[in-house]
């Protein structure tokens, strides 16, 4: 009898480990929100990291959580690093294109709780008294991301801080 579960569970973890093995070798995560702002008010909360306590959907999930910045006051240059709980980890974004009231690219290293280095995009697109900015993360998918996206859906995970971080993004760009 013993044999034969270990057998069922061998075959199991083979299936899944082998399903994993088809996963695309890169990920992205999505999501847009419209504001009733011009692209002009919105642009230096994203491109200014100080700015980013007043919506990023992490900066309260660790009242403890240590800030350092460096580089560039704001925009091309600027670091922003961070160490705080197992809810935030530790990591570090920097700034390497601004495109005033329209585009910036964002080279992003988490250090913990499991490395990674992705890219982050906004995009502001004018949209009559509105704007449609859209917030984009993508990078590449080892086979260890592989196996957890098995059991986790990281555009569902993800998805949901970048709608919190975008609906916090709006109230503070229409106030």
């Amino acid at each position: 009898m013993f044999k034969k579960i270990a057998i069922v569970i061998l075959v199991l973890l083979a299936a899944v480990l082998i399903y994993a093995a088809t996963k695309p070798d890169t990920f992205e995560v999505q999501r847009s929100a419209t504001i009733k702002a011009p692209p002009e008010k919105i642009f230096p909360l994203l491109n200014d990291f100080h700015s980013w306590q007043t919506w990023s959907p992490w900066e309260k999930l660790d009242p403890a959580l240590k800030r350092t910045y460096s580089g560039a006051p704001n925009g091309q240059g600027s670091v922003y690093a961070w160490e705080g709980n197992s809810k935030v980890g530790a990591g570090r974004m920097e700034v390497m294109q601004s495109i005033p009231s329209s585009r910036i690219g964002i080279k992003l290293d988490f250090l913990k709780p499991f490395e990674g280095h992705n890219v982050a995009e906004f995009t502001l697109a004018p949209n009559g008294d509105s704007t449609t900015v859209t917030w984009a993360m993508r990078g590449p998918n080892p086979y260890l991301g592989k196996v957890m996206s098995v059991f986790v859906n990281m555009d569902r995970m993800v998805g949901r801080d970048f709608e919190t971080g975008l609906a916090n993004l709006k109230a503070a760009a229409e106030r």
